[in-house]
């Protein structure tokens, strides 16, 4: 937001001359707004910026691909990894949340693994409640994947991002990606 004269932009805090060579003191911000107007100041306000969401999005309206595409040149020909001699892919959105949710899941087990090694080091046996909650997060993490893979379009997957309200606009749940349980 600024004052402009003639299309240039005067400084608060900085004299500045009118184009019929008039001199306004640093202080010429403290002029009302009207004395501003008279001596030919316009209030600009700054361009609104386009928002987007870079989950989904590389820029306003240009959405990032649902699913994974084969990378090739500029004659159409297929570019080659060569570190695997097959040709490269483009992850797409699919891709990278599944990858995201498989970690999300490993991450919710890791604290509870010892469990299972202790019970095949000792047979000692794993409480229920941890029992259930290894299954119940196995069970998250597959149902997760499959709500990505089930995506038809963009507007499906990013709906998967979308928290659950009630008619007062309260969370009822968790959002689809992110619907794994408590830890216990």
């Amino acid at each position: 937001m600024a004052w402009k004269h003639n299309g240039r932009t005067i400084q608060t805090g900085r004299s500045w001359i009118s184009d019929n060579n008039t001199k306004y003191p640093r202080q010429w911000n403290n002029l009302t707004d009207a004395e501003k107007k008279s001596a030919g100041l316009v209030w600009e306000d700054d361009p609104v910026e386009e928002t987007y969401d870079n989950r989904f999005y590389w820029a306003k309206d240009v959405a990032k691909k649902l699913d994974d595409v084969n990378v090739v040149d500029a004659d159409g020909k297929a570019v080659i990894d060569p570190l695997t001699g097959k040709q490269k892919v483009d992850s797409g959105l699919k891709t990278r949340w599944i990858a995201k949710t498989k970690a999300t899941g490993n991450n919710k087990l890791v604290d509870t693994d010892w469990y299972v090694t202790r019970k095949a080091e000792s047979s000692t046996a794993i409480p229920s409640d941890i029992s259930t909650y290894r299954s119940a997060v196995r069970t998250a993490t597959a149902t997760i994947e499959k709500k990505i893979t089930d995506c038809s379009d963009l507007a499906a997957f990013i709906a998967l991002f979308d928290t659950p309200v009630d008619s007062d606009n309260q969370p009822t749940g968790k959002a689809p990606i992110y619907d794994f349980p408590d830890e216990v």
